[in-house]
């Protein structure tokens, strides 16, 4: 599956469009992350257990895109974008959608 955040993709053709794909997910912080990011927070810098959740939240969206592609015929998706909106109090959406397409290489 090739992703990709352009509008189209050098050296490929778009066969057949299927629409928008999206993968979404939902994450919260624990009280235990909340407790070491407190932590992390009072010595400054990087506060990285908000980073492996973040990273986690958007690769599980990323995976969930993919298969929607996938499941839809597609082989390729364009113009892919992340959007992330706290929905609740320590509740955070992620979600990642693009253009589901099938490309064929350009001879």
């Amino acid at each position: 599956m090739l992703v990709v955040t352009t509008n189209d993709l050098p050296g490929y053709r778009v066969v057949e469009t299927f629409g928008v794909a999206r993968g979404l997910t939902v994450r919260s912080r624990s009280i235990v992350g909340n407790i070491g990011a407190a932590i992390q927070i009072f010595f400054g810098g990087n506060i990285t257990l908000y980073t492996k959740l973040a990273e986690q939240a958007r690769q599980e969206a990323f995976d969930e895109l993919v298969r929607q592609a996938e499941n839809m015929g597609a082989n390729a998706v364009l113009a892919m974008r992340y959007d992330a909106n706290e929905i609740a109090a320590a509740v955070t959406e992620v979600l990642a959608y693009g253009t589901a397409v099938t490309v064929e290489k350009v001879a």
